[in-house]
């Protein structure tokens, strides 16, 4: 008998690495498939950065809900067998902040691209922050190469596109907007800092925030040429 596993996967705009709370974070976990998943955290992004490691060990180590480890790629140490049944193995990958294009070129040398899928596909939660939520999607707006700019690149399991810090970084806003109405980007989801949207099977089923005012957006291109930004109501986590 074939078992048919839900699709999961939840864009944040915080957690660990930048809310003491952790609200998010709890969110985040209480959509896993199991009370006690196993996290794994994929900093490739940030360059597997020490700093960063440490910081997702310390907020999830003493969590009795959950069962954290790291996936290192810069220092690789187990081969493709390996690697493989680790990633299917866990519940949730969470996937840090960092360089987008940097962070997909490195996968897809390793062949984790190709893994993700088949543990999505398992049921497996994806979530990330920034880079880690613009990832999952067919495009997205990102610094990676210095200045703002639109990347017509992803995994392709959200459809349409992301723009993280819609409300904290100068020029966001703008640059997301122009990018979809122009055509570079297709339709997508835009996250203010502090925000979550839950995606299950491709279809928006959740959106939270943790900060007043904070919220998810769907931005989308008009008949004119313009973009049009719509607001969602978002549960507050606080």
């Amino acid at each position: 008998m074939t078992t048919s596993h839900p699709h999961l996967l939840a864009l944040l705009g915080g957690g660990f690495s930048t809310d003491a709370d952790g609200l998010l974070d709890d969110w985040m976990l209480g959509h896993a498939r199991t009370p006690r998943p196993r996290v794994c955290f994929l900093p490739t992004a940030s360059g597997d950065a020490p700093a960063y490691v440490e910081k997702f060990l310390a907020a999830f180590s003493d969590r009795p809900d959950c069962e954290p480890s790291v996936l290192p790629l810069f220092d690789r140490k187990v081969d493709d067998d390996a690697l493989r049944a680790f990633v299917l193995a866990q519940d949730v990958i969470y996937v840090g902040g960092g360089n987008t294009a940097n962070l997909l070129a490195v996968w897809r040398v390793h062949g984790v691209d190709r893994l993700l899928r088949e543990a999505y596909d398992h049921g497996t939660l994806m979530c990330g922050i920034s880079a880690g939520a613009n990832c999952w999607a067919e495009g997205s707006h990102t610094d990676s190469f210095g200045p703002l700019t639109h990347l017509a690149d992803g995994l392709g399991l959200l459809p349409g596109s992301v723009c993280p810090h819609y409300d904290s970084e100068p020029g966001r806003r703008r640059s997301y907007r122009s990018a979809v109405a122009k055509g570079a980007l297709p339709a997508g989801w835009a996250l203010d800092d502090g925000t979550g949207a839950l995606f299950t099977d491709g279809r928006l089923t959740d959106t939270v925030s943790r900060s007043p005012g904070a919220s998810v957006y769907r931005v989308v291109r008009d008949g004119t040429g313009e973009a049009d930004e719509r607001a969602l109501p978002c549960r507050d986590l606080s």
